[in-house]
């Protein structure tokens, strides 16, 4: 049974994450680190945290929004502390106050997201609902009919609500693909264009997770001696990927590699490589910024990592919001697709990243 209902503002219980809010610099959105020659390039920013307001003039004092999201994870936490860092300049440069529900799901359920989007929107209580569509076939019908009761609805993180859907605006990851594709090539390039390898999907019919692994899949094709052997949904669990990534190096003693589609798998894969003892023969690459996943990038374990600006998201999100609230439409205000960035880091970017995002530095 899910409990599946998290309403989150943050507070001092986040102070783990509160390292986000240091300052750093921007990367441009499809840069990979070389990971050759690191001494001769600048460290790399995989996350803004210098954002700050435009010069648009708010049109209300007061806004109050409805934010759901996939499944309760850190990922989620930091987009929060984007939203949050908004909210207070809002507040500081303005005067005006926001309030907002940021609700996940203990599991990602689809069906409770459309039944949450339904019940929001019938409250009247909300300026905007912001959604991280959990799956376009079950979500995005529950968002047309909130639009077309006249509710305000707009999408942000990773998961648009696909071709048709009355949403005004999104805000996040629109190259997903790419992700996955960028990747999974530097894989193939590091194993030399040769080897076996498996493919960890992430959770079944989330779009940003089957669109890397579509990227994934678009790679490896150009590389007549590579194979994907194995897939396997994970429903975004460590242990659920451990398990998968033990038995497909055990049925396949040269496996190669192992490409990961959402935060958790690449953690999940690199204990099962350090379990198997294939550490250094597996080739491990994922998405984002776990701790523990960082650590295991900075020792090796695992090869590459490509870290989205969750801050950025957050942070747009809020902006694009009131200006959705204030009756202004995609254009000169605000893009209808607000393209936030990925950036491929290796190993000897995880300690920097670590510092920045943790606070660790040994």
């Amino acid at each position: 049974m899910l409990s599946c209902l998290r309403i989150f503002h943050i507070t001092l219980a986040t102070a783990a994450l509160s390292i986000f809010m240091m300052g750093c610099g921007a990367k441009r959105q499809g840069e990979t680190a070389s990971p050759e020659k690191n001494e001769e390039r600048p460290p790399v920013k995989a996350v803004d945290f210098d954002r700050q307001l435009d010069d648009y003039e708010p049109g209300k004092s007061r806004y109050n929004f409805y934010f759901t999201y996939k499944l309760i994870h850190p990922w989620w936490d930091a987009v929060a502390l984007g939203v949050e860092e908004a909210v207070r300049q809002f507040e500081e440069s303005s005067g005006v106050s926001i309030e907002y529900d940021y609700i996940g799901f203990d599991e990602v359920s689809p069906g409770l997201q459309a039944k949450r989007i339904e019940e929001a929107a019938k409250s009247g209580e909300y300026d905007v609902i912001a959604v991280d569509v959990a799956d376009i076939g079950i979500v995005s019908p529950a968002i047309a009919k909130a639009v077309g009761a006249g509710q305000k609805v707009m999408t942000f993180s990773t998961s648009d609500a696909g071709d048709g859907c009355p949403r005004t605006a999104y805000v996040g990851n629109t190259h997903n693909e790419r992700d996955g594709e960028e990747l999974a090539r530097a894989l193939c390039e590091k194993l030399g264009g040769k080897g076996k390898v498996a493919l960890l999907l992430g959770t079944k019919g989330v779009p940003c997770h089957e669109e890397r692994a579509k990227g994934a899949r678009k790679a490896i094709s150009e590389y007549p001696d590579m194979e994907i052997v194995a897939e396997s949904y994970d429903d975004d669990s460590k242990e659920a990927a451990q398990d998968f990534a033990e038995k497909t190096m055990e049925a396949h003693g040269d496996l190669a590699g192992i490409i990961c589609c959402d935060m958790n798998n690449p953690v999940g894969a690199a204990r099962a490589a350090i379990k198997m003892g294939r550490t250094g023969d597996v080739l491990i690459v994922g998405m984002d910024h776990d701790k523990e996943a960082l650590r295991y990038l900075k020792n090796g374990i695992i090869y590459a990592l490509a870290v989205q600006d969750c801050y950025s998201i957050g942070f747009d999100t809020v902006q694009v919001a009131v200006k959705i609230a204030d009756g202004l439409q995609p254009g000169s205000a605000y893009p209808e697709k607000t393209d936030e960035r990925t950036t491929i880091i290796f190993q000897d970017d995880a300690k920097e990243i670590l510092e920045e995002i943790y606070g660790e530095s040994r």
